[in-house]
């Protein structure tokens, strides 16, 4: 199981960009999918993006095409979500997910996640 630490959250204007950061540890990085996922306050956790183990196919939710870019380094061990033209509706506690080889947009289809990081878009 893959140990998961999230960083780089914070509070932003509307309008303004973060980029928010997945480290992690205890396994051969380069054999697991990530994927993003959010909940804001009284709202479902929603899938946010994803990319493939290799970094090749990356998948957006459409509220966020074209805003948002997941990216990563399998020689850092990290994943990034770099988010910009932020807004309001952003706001929510940010996770990753890694699953070996893995594809979905459902929480369930991974077997390690994160402890969240906070994003907060002001209006």
């Amino acid at each position: 199981q893959v140990h998961l630490v999230e960083s780089g959250g914070g509070l932003v204007q509307t309008g303004g960009s973060l980029n928010v950061s997945c480290a992690a540890s205890g396994v051969a990085f380069n054999q697991y999918s990530v994927a993003w996922f959010r909940q804001g306050a009284g709202k479902e956790r929603e899938f946010v993006a994803f990319i493939n183990w290799a970094g090749s196919r990356t998948v957006y939710t459409e509220s966020v095409q074209g805003r948002f870019t997941i990216s990563r380094d399998n020689v850092q061990n990290t994943a990034t979500l770099q988010m910009t033209s932020l807004k309001p509706e952003d706001t929510a506690l940010y996770y990753c997910a890694a699953e070996q080889y893995g594809y979905g947009r459902e929480w369930e289809d991974y077997g390690s996640w994160g402890q969240g990081t906070q994003v907060t878009v002001s209006s």
